[in-house]
């Protein structure tokens, strides 16, 4: 009751003095658009509390404190307006007001809802559990509702509709066949309604599947190229390992024939100037004999090599 009349007193002081709106002390609950409702009787329900706050603004949420084993109504609980500037006015009009032989005691608050609590609109009555779900009907629905409403706002009159229009305005009033010509009329416009709904619909859905297969097949396109220069930059380091592995065994088996056809060295004076001469001969021959041949393996599997890179390089006919 006390904070009932210290409400009151602020709203008259503010009234003699002329105080301008956006200095009301309303104003610092101006990032709230939910009050607080005490004193209700025990009877009414939550579509009663909506019917008496209702004449000053738009409730979007309603929630009475009840008890957890009877269900009875505790005498207060919580709104929500649509507009914040309603509840300044529910607040002023409503707090000491009388109701059914109890007084009202209406303030402003800052309501903190629980992590699990629904905070839809609930004033046109009891939620359905499936309507804010997450599943992909419900998705679906909503998706389908919205698109329909738009298709309706959107859309461009047929010509049956303005036939019908056409008909309602030039009959006359008078005349008996007014009213069957205008409901066969009416007939004829829903039904072309519901068939260019329809075709807008299967356009959608045509649209939105080859978008999806564009997308699909995009990705895949990219990852194709993606894998393929992975195969080819694999194959190279493959044949550097290869062409790399050959050096060194060439290198290795040149040493071994140049220590074993390397002719000994002999005395000085045991051995004559042509016969070292012959030896050297041989030996180089002998070198560039192996160093042809080697040099012909190593041309002829670097090109077979280079083929086989170039064909699995190729693009897949």
């Amino acid at each position: 009751m006390n904070s009932i009349r210290a409400i009151q007193k602020l709203n008259k002081r503010e009234l003699e003095e002329g105080i301008n709106p956006e200095a009301s002390w309303h104003t610092d609950y101006r990032d709230t658009a939910f009050i607080y409702i005490g004193g209700l009787p025990f009877e009414l329900s939550e579509g009663d509390v909506i019917t008496v706050f209702s004449q000053y603004g738009e409730p979007v949420w309603m929630r009475l404190a009840r008890d957890k084993e009877t269900g009875k109504s505790k005498g207060f609980g919580w709104l929500k307006y649509e507009d914040q500037r309603s509840c300044d006015l529910a607040v002023d009009n409503l707090g000491g007001a009388t109701l059914m032989d109890r007084v009202l005691k209406v303030d402003h608050t800052r309501y903190k809802p629980k992590d699990d609590e629904d905070m839809r609109d609930n004033t046109m009555g009891e939620l359905d559990a499936d309507d804010g779900n997450d599943s992909d009907g419900g998705r679906r629905k909503r998706r389908r509702t919205e698109s329909e409403s738009d298709s309706d706002d959107d859309r461009p009159l047929l010509p049956e509709e303005i036939e019908l229009e056409k008909a309602m305005r030039d009959l006359d009033e008078e005349d008996p066949m007014k009213e069957s010509l205008v409901k066969r009329l009416q007939e004829k416009a829903e039904h072309a309604v519901k068939k260019y709904k329809k075709s807008k619909r299967r356009e959608k859905e045509r649209d939105h599947k080859h978008h999806r297969h564009h997308r699909s097949s995009k990705r895949d396109g990219s990852r194709d190229r993606h894998g393929e220069r992975r195969r080819i930059k694999h194959h190279d380091s493959e044949d550097e390992d290869r062409h790399r592995r050959r050096e060194h065994k060439s290198r290795r088996d040149d040493s071994d024939d140049e220590r074993h056809h390397k002719s000994p060295r002999r005395h000085r004076g045991g051995s004559s100037d042509r016969e070292e001469a012959r030896d050297k001969e041989r030996s180089r021959r002998d070198r560039d004999r192996r160093d042809r041949s080697r040099e012909r393996r190593r041309y002829s599997s670097d090109e077979e090599d280079y083929r086989r890179s170039r064909s699995k390089r190729s693009p897949r006919s």
